[in-house]
C-alpha cells in the first residue's frame, strides 16, 4: 500500500517519472519551498536563477533539447508576472513545460489585495491548461496536465499552488482518478485515401521541395525524413527550429526556409512543395509566394495558416514517411542543381563589412571552425546578429541550434545556454548574443559561473539595436532610439568571476576561441562587430 504523501511530494513523483533531470526558478516563500523540498528528496537539483524569465528560458530550452518535461517555479506576483515572457516562448515555441507558482487561497483572495492578481487569466492565452490540484485526484490530474503538455502542438501547462494545498496530505487511496488525457498512438497508421492521395501528388511530380519544420524534431523522425528526401532526390529546406534534424552539411539540405526572399528562386521552381511538421507560427509573416500544389504532412492542422494545402495526411510524422516509403517519381531535378542553389543562397547572405572590427559572419565561422572536433552546440538571440549565426553554423543533429524563433525573444541565448550545458554536460556550448540580449539578462552570467556551466558566450558588440535600426532605416526615419554607449563585456563578465576577453580582429578572436576550450567553465567573448551589412542581408534574407 502507497504511503502517504503531500501533493507536493506528488508533483516530484510525476516529474521525475517523466524524466525531469532539474527544475528551475525564482523562489518565494510558498509553496516552491515545499516543491524544492519535494524534488530535492528525488536529487532533482533546484537551478536557482536571477530572474524568473532567465529561469523559464532555462526550462524551455531544456524542454527543447531534450524533448522532455522541464519544470519552473516562482513565487506569485511578480514572480509570475515575470515569468510570462518565457512561458510565452515556451508555448510558441511548442515545448512542454510545467509552470509552478505560488497562489492565494480563497480566503486571502478575499481579504488581501498586495500582489494579488488573477493569475490564470494573465497566463490563459499562454497555457494549454490550467490547475489548482484542489480536488482529491490529483495524481491523475497531474499526469492529465503533462500529457496535455506533450500533446501536439506541445506546450507549457500551469498549476497554481498555494503553500496551505503543496503541504496538504492525501490517503493513498485519494491520489487517483479517471482525469487523465487520452493518449495518441505514436505509430499510429496515417489514412489510407490520406496517403493515396499524398503519394499521387509526389508521383505526378518531377520537381517537388520539401520543408522541415519544427515537428520533425523528434529523433525518430530524423532518419525517415532524411532517407524521404534522399528517395524523392530533391531540395530540403528547413525552419529555424528543424534546423540539423537532417546535417547542413548533407547534399539535399539546401538552407533555411523562413518565409523570406532567400529560398524563393529554388522554392519557385519546383512543381510541388512538401511541407513535413511545419507549423506556422514558425514564418515571418509574409504572404505565401507559390504557386505550387502542397502537401502537408504532420501530426495536427494548424490554424491560421499561411496557404490551403491540396493534400494532407495527419499522423505521426515517422508513419507518414513510412507509409509514403513507395512513392517514386520520374526526376526532374538536373544533376547539381541542388548544390547550385546552396551555394547561391550563401553567397547571397555573405556580409560585406563597411568599417571596423569583425564581420558577424567571420565570428561565426571562425568559431565554427575552431569548434568542428567539439561537437558543440549553440544558443541563438533575437537580433541581426542571428542572420549570420542560422545560416553560417552548420548543425549536425536536431537541437544543435537553439532559437527563440515563434516569439523571437532577446534575453534568450544566455539563459538557454546555461540550460543546454545542464543538460549535455559532455558538450561545448556556444551562446551567440546581442549587446543588447544580454544586457537584459546580465545577472545570469552569476548563474553560468555559480553552476560551472561549459559555455562561451560569445556577444555581437555593436552598441545599437541592430534589427531594429534596419527596420528605421528601411522607412527612411532619423535613426533615434537604438543605440547606447559601447559596454566592455568582457571587463564585466570578469566582475562575475568568468574569464573574458575583448577583440576586434579575426586572429585575436580565434586565440580567444582556443583558450575558451580550455577553460572548465563559462567564459566571455566580447567581440566587436561592424554592423554596416547587416541591411543588405537583410534584405536578401527577407526581401
Amino acid at each position: 500500500m502507497k504511503s502517504p504523501k503531500n501533493i507536493a511530494q506528488l508533483i516530484a513523483d510525476a516529474g521525475k517519472r517523466h524524466g525531469v533531470r532539474r527544475i528551475y526558478g525564482v523562489p518565494g516563500g510558498g509553496s516552491s519551498l515545499d516543491i524544492i523540498q519535494a524534488f530535492a528528496a528525488l536529487d532533482v537539483p533546484f537551478v536557482l536563477a536571477h530572474t524568473e524569465a532567465a529561469a523559464g528560458m532555462m526550462a524551455a530550452a531544456e524542454a527543447e533539447a531534450s524533448g522532455r518535461l522541464s519544470i519552473v517555479v516562482t513565487t506569485q506576483g511578480p514572480g509570475t508576472a515575470s515569468v510570462a515572457n518565457a512561458i510565452a516562448q515556451a508555448s510558441l515555441d511548442r515545448a512542454p513545460v510545467l509552470l509552478i507558482t505560488d497562489g492565494w487561497t480563497s480566503r486571502q483572495a478575499q481579504t488581501d489585495s498586495h500582489q494579488v492578481f488573477d493569475q490564470r487569466a494573465l497566463l490563459s492565452p499562454l497555457v494549454k491548461a490550467h490547475s489548482r490540484l484542489e480536488g482529491d485526484g490529483v495524481e491523475a490530474e497531474i499526469e492529465r496536465l503533462i500529457a496535455l503538455a506533450h500533446t501536439e502542438p506541445w506546450g507549457p501547462v500551469y498549476i497554481e499552488l498555494t503553500g496551505e494545498n503543496a503541504r496538504r496530505t492525501l490517503d493513498a487511496c485519494a491520489t487517483t482518478g479517471d482525469t487523465a488525457a487520452p493518449q495518441k498512438d505514436a505509430n499510429a497508421a496515417p489514412r489510407h485515401d490520406e496517403i493515396a492521395a499524398a503519394t499521387a501528388l509526389i508521383e505526378s511530380a518531377r520537381r517537388p521541395v520539401v520543408i522541415a519544420g519544427l515537428e520533425t524534431r523528434l529523433p525518430e523522425v530524423a532518419s525517415k525524413l532524411r532517407a524521404f528526401v534522399e528517395r524523392l532526390d530533391c531540395p530540403l529546406f528547413t525552419t529555424y527550429k528543424a534546423k540539423g534534424v537532417v546535417p547542413d552539411d548533407a547534399a539535399h539540405s539546401v538552407g533555411l526556409f523562413t518565409g523570406g526572399a532567400l529560398e524563393r528562386e529554388c522554392v519557385g521552381s519546383a512543381d510541388l512543395i512538401v511541407l513535413c511538421g511545419l507549423d506556422p507560427v514558425e514564418l515571418i509573416g509574409r504572404p505565401w509566394g507559390y504557386d505550387a500544389p502542397v502537401l502537408d504532412i504532420g501530426p495536427v492542422e494548424h490554424r491560421p495558416h499561411y496557404v490551403v494545402p491540396r493534400a494532407t495526411v495527419r499522423s505521426p510524422i515517422a508513419s507518414a514517411l513510412d507509409a509514403l516509403a513507395d512513392a517514386g517519381r520520374a526526376p526532374g531535378w538536373e544533376p547539381g542543381e541542388i548544390a547550385r542553389h546552396k551555394a547561391r543562397m550563401r553567397a547571397r547572405l555573405a556580409y560585406a563589412g563597411h568599417g571596423s572590427g569583425l564581420t558577424p559572419e567571420q565570428v561565426v565561422t571562425r568559431a565554427y571552425a575552431s569548434a568542428e572536433d567539439l561537437d558543440a552546440r549553440v544558443t541563438v538571440d533575437a537580433g541581426a546578429h542571428m542572420f549570420s549565426a542560422m545560416a553560417f553554423w552548420r548543425a549536425r543533429r536536431g537541437a544543435d541550434v537553439l532559437i527563440s524563433n515563434g516569439l523571437a525573444s532577446m534575453a534568450f541565448a544566455l539563459p538557454a545556454g546555461i540550460a543546454a550545458s545542464l543538460a549535455s554536460p559532455g558538450r561545448q556550448v556556444i551562446a551567440f548574443t546581442g549587446d543588447g540580449g544580454l544586457l537584459m539578462c546580465i545577472g545570469e552570467l552569476a548563474t553560468a559561473a555559480r553552476v560551472g556551466a561549459k559555455l562561451c558566450i560569445v556577444v555581437f558588440n555593436d552598441s545599437t539595436l541592430s534589427l531594429i535600426q534596419i527596420k528605421q532605416q528601411g522607412r527612411g526615419m532619423t535613426r533615434d532610439g537604438v543605440d547606447w554607449p559601447r559596454q566592455n563585456f568582457a571587463a564585466i563578465a570578469r566582475g562575475f568571476g568568468l574569464p573574458a576577453w575583448s577583440v576586434s580582429t579575426p586572429e585575436a578572436y580565434e586565440a580567444a576561441l582556443e583558450r575558451a576550450w580550455e577553460a572548465r567553465g563559462p567564459v566571455l567573448i566580447d567581440a566587436q562587430v561592424d554592423p554596416g551589412g547587416y541591411l543588405e542581408q537583410s534584405k536578401a534574407l527577407r526581401g
